[in-house]
């Protein structure tokens, strides 16, 4: 049985969106984390070159796209994935949102959310009929062990990465009740401060995936949020599960897009020329933010400054719309976000220019 829906949160800034429409020089939109930048050639190239495709593409992906996927985890983050381990996803959100309902999970289930947390977190077990606690780390959790634990390191607001030790011990802790992670990897190549491992990490889990899901987007990595194009891998029987009702389902990636997913996870300098833009607009964003007064908390990776003036975020997000910039308030994602508010740094140059103008001028 599907639980009740909250109320789609980006509804409750409409007021400040249009405030913040009417500044002279218009709006810097830095709410939403949309990519901004072109799609790469590489990516685009192999779109336009794979358009005749008539037949069904396989559900869990190509073999080739297993395989590019896997090829990305080894090279860049040193995690070792068997391409028959890989499930291709039409976006990282679809598979987010019904995970725990195809896994199983249902009334009488408990689904465990990080005190700061993706919306579509709670949604999932919302969809799945499941309850929900909320806890700094799950070893803090009492009663019943949680049927599923969602991680996102790095994190979505805040940009908190959670070091591999402290990964290992969730995972011990998790492996102990029978409960199953899943982490949401979807920033795991955009770290400013420090360097994130995978849930999947030998150093995180040893030589065996047993009950430990990773998510992977190639939207923010790749510019692909209009392609839609994800992938999870992980424990080999969970993957297998998850396919079994994919199939069903008919959750599927048009070969197209997987034939662009290939191209963009096989290439890595359109990655490292993002990551310098985001670098630069990263710097002059919290450079004018520190200016007007604000604290920027953790924001170790990511591509948001969780940023505070010790207020109410609703006080915050009013005050910057009369600048003509519009953030996120902090209390989407969570109770603990009462007082801060997440700022994307992925507009334009020219745009993140204008905000830190703004910002300064004061």
């Amino acid at each position: 049985m599907i639980g009740t829906l909250p109320a789609f949160p980006w509804h409750a800034i409409a007021e400040h969106r249009k405030r913040a429409s009417e500044h002279e020089d218009g709006i810097v939109n830095l709410a939403l984390g949309e990519p901004v930048d072109p799609v790469p050639d590489v990516v685009q190239n192999a779109l336009r070159s794979t358009t005749d495709t008539p037949g069904y593409p396989p559900c869990e992906g190509i073999p080739e796209l297993r395989k590019a996927a896997a090829d990305w985890l080894a090279r860049r983050h040193r995690v070792p994935v068997d391409p028959a381990h890989v499930i291709a996803a039409a976006g990282a959100k679809e598979l987010i949102a019904w995970l725990p309902a195809m896994l199983g999970t249902g009334p009488g289930d408990v689904v465990a959310l990080p005190e700061l947390s993706f919306p579509t977190y709670e949604v999932s077990a919302r969809l799945a009929g499941a309850s929900t606690v909320v806890a700094a780390t799950p070893m803090e959790i009492a009663g019943s062990p949680p049927r599923i634990v969602w991680l996102n390191s790095p994190s979505n607001p805040e940009g908190r990465v959670l070091p591999a030790a402290k990964l290992r011990e969730i995972v011990c802790w998790a492996r102990e009740r029978g409960s199953i992670v899943v982490n949401d990897e979807c920033y795991l190549e955009h770290s400013w401060a420090t360097e994130p491992a995978s849930i999947l990490a030998p150093e995180v889990c040893g030589d065996d995936h047993e009950g430990l899901i990773a998510v992977h987007s190639l939207s923010k990595r790749s510019n692909l949020a209009g392609y839609r194009a994800g992938f999870a891998t992980g424990d080999p029987q969970l993957i297998e599960r998850l396919l079994t009702v994919r199939r069903q389902a008919g959750h599927v990636v048009p070969a197209p897009v997987q034939a662009a997913m290939i191209a963009a996870l096989g290439d890595d300098s359109h990655v490292d020329l993002q990551r310098t833009r985001y670098q630069r607009r990263r710097a002059v964003l919290r450079s004018a933010l520190e200016s007007a007064g604000f604290r920027i908390d953790c924001s170790e990776a990511s591509l948001f400054l969780w940023a505070t003036r010790g207020q109410s975020c609703w006080v915050t997000l009013k005050e910057l719309a009369e600048l003509g910039i519009l953030v996120a308030p902090g209390e989407f994602y969570g109770r603990a976000g009462a007082k801060h508010v997440r700022v994307a740094f992925t507009a334009t140059d020219e745009r993140i220019d204008a905000a830190a103008q703004r910002l300064t001028a004061a």
